[in-house]
């Protein structure tokens, strides 16, 4: 089983159609479902405990109905609510019910008295419309108990797709879900409130997911690895790679620093900030190991990178808005390095997003980090892009259409390549919304790309990196403390 694939719910819906056609019964893969539920729930019973399963009317009932089957075999004493009258059940969900033979109440009648544990095997990830009504009012007398809940697939009234809630939902204290985690799993506020996830392998092929477009997968280490520099025995710095920081004016050269200090703890073998004349004093005051170089112009910016040792340019931060930055952009990636583009380089062309494409085109590898913010002001004008039925889409489709990687950042954030991959960062903390954050995850990728590392996997490496980083160091954490607690972080690696 492939741990760091993502499944949609159509590739889910699909992998499922092209298991059965293979040969395995529907019903063996409920089975096996709901065996994986039954487990779980033993791990957070006590034996003989009481339970309360609520079941919806399609497969994620029939789930339900094999892990009361189950539980009530082992002894625990099983109440089960069913969403709607038993005879209108069809397909696997019908037969699953049939091998039931404890009482069914009616959902509204559900109460959580004594009872240990809430299994709720509602709805699972196809869901498609708001919860309202009796599901409503059920899953607030359930919230409100403050029973622990085991969702089966996925929470009650979350968007597998999108993370987002339809109307109510109801937050679980674990999630069991099947063959592959869904977008809504790793998405806000769907992530919230899974609890700890646990993926059952019911017997689906990895090879029968392989072929599926787009590719999705969690942002973890498996993901990239493999890729991750790793000086040999004989390297020197220039070996490592040499990274080119453009700072800006002199009254906001701080997010340029902190994009080179990144850069140079994540491995580069040298860094040098390009910093305007009337800046280099201040810049000087503050390196050490990084150099500097004075470029006030794409004419000098274009005869510093000659020097074809320099492998990687970042420019944004701080850097200003206007058609000068425009110009940088161009003269940057016309000589065919790996181009990281921020902030500033990215509100200079806003709403100009296809023009970008075109200029980021002519670099070796081009990776570009908006926020919120930043991604909407670029591609305000961009079909699929502002009208995507979710991040993860709408990520992609910026991928497209600016020929680059493009992190989208957040609380979720996601990496998408033009190519049809992307990442979504499984984990991370609050504590990374901070001035100047951002700027160090700038310099992180451009360390990681001016090594070699693919432009994919280098952008994912870094948002994880930076992330871990993040939640390691904790409360109190402000963006100077980032680059400094990352070498702790790549040991760990």
């Amino acid at each position: 089983m492939n741990h760091h694939r993502i499944l949609a719910v159509a590739h889910m819906r699909e992998a499922d159609r092209l298991t059965i056609a293979s040969g395995v019964p529907g019903m063996v893969l409920m089975e096996r479902a709901g065996a994986g539920v039954a487990q779980a729930a033993r791990a957070m019973l006590a034996p003989t405990g009481r339970v309360v399963i609520l079941c919806g009317p399609g497969n994620n009932g029939g789930d339900g109905f094999i892990a009361a089957r189950r539980l009530a075999e082992d002894g625990y004493r099983v109440t089960l609510g069913l969403l709607g009258p038993r005879e209108r059940l069809s397909g696997d969900a019908a037969a699953a019910a049939r091998l039931y033979d404890g009482p069914v109440i009616a959902l509204e009648d559900i109460t959580c008295d004594e009872a240990g544990l809430v299994i709720d095997a509602l709805f699972g990830t196809g869901l498609t419309r708001d919860l309202e009504g009796a599901v409503a009012a059920c899953i607030a007398r359930v919230a409100r108990s403050g029973v622990p809940v085991l969702a089966v697939d996925i929470p009650s009234g979350i968007d597998g797709d999108s993370g987002a809630i339809r109307g109510v939902a109801l937050p679980a204290t674990r999630t069991v879900t099947f063959a592959a985690r869904k977008p809504g799993h790793l998405l806000l506020p769907g992530r919230d409130l899974c609890g700890a996830i646990s993926v059952v392998d019911i017997g689906i092929p990895d090879a029968t997911c392989d072929g599926f477009a787009p590719a999705l997968f969690a942002n973890e280490p498996a993901l990239w690895r493999d890729t991750l520099p790793r000086p040999e025995s004989d390297t020197h710095k220039y070996k490592r790679g040499h990274a080119l920081v453009l700072s800006g004016e002199m009254h906001r050269t701080g997010a340029a620093r902190l994009a080179a200090r990144g850069a140079l703890r994540v491995g580069a073998g040298a860094v040098t900030l390009a910093s305007p004349r009337a800046a280099l004093a201040v810049n000087a005051a503050h390196l050490t190991a990084i150099m500097l170089a004075p470029c006030d112009t794409p004419e000098e910016l274009g005869v510093l990178l000659e020097d074809r040792r320099f492998t990687a340019v970042a420019l944004g931060p701080g850097y200003g808005v206007g058609e000068a930055t425009r110009a940088m952009v161009k003269a940057a990636a016309r000589t065919g390095r790996g181009l990281v583009l921020d902030a500033d380089a990215l509100t200079s062309f806003a709403g100009e997003a296809y023009t970008l494409g075109m200029v980021a085109s002519a670099a070796r590898a081009c990776v570009l980090t908006p926020h919120e913010g930043e991604m909407r002001r670029l591609f305000e004008s961009a079909e699929g892009v502002r009208d995507a039925p979710n991040r993860w889409q709408a990520a992609l489709r910026a991928a497209e259409i600016v020929r680059s990687v493009v992190i989208c950042k957040g609380g979720d954030t996601i990496v998408a390549s033009p190519d049809g991959r992307a990442a979504i960062l499984a984990e991370t903390t609050p504590y990374l919304a901070t001035a100047g954050s951002g700027d160090v995850l700038t310099g992180i990728v451009t360390g990681l790309i001016a090594q070699g590392m693919p432009a994919f996997e280098a952008a994912c490496a870094a948002v994880w990196l930076h992330a871990r980083t993040g939640i390691v160091y904790g409360p109190g954490l402000i963006a100077e403390d980032l680059s400094e607690a990352l070498p702790g972080v790549l040991r760990g690696l």
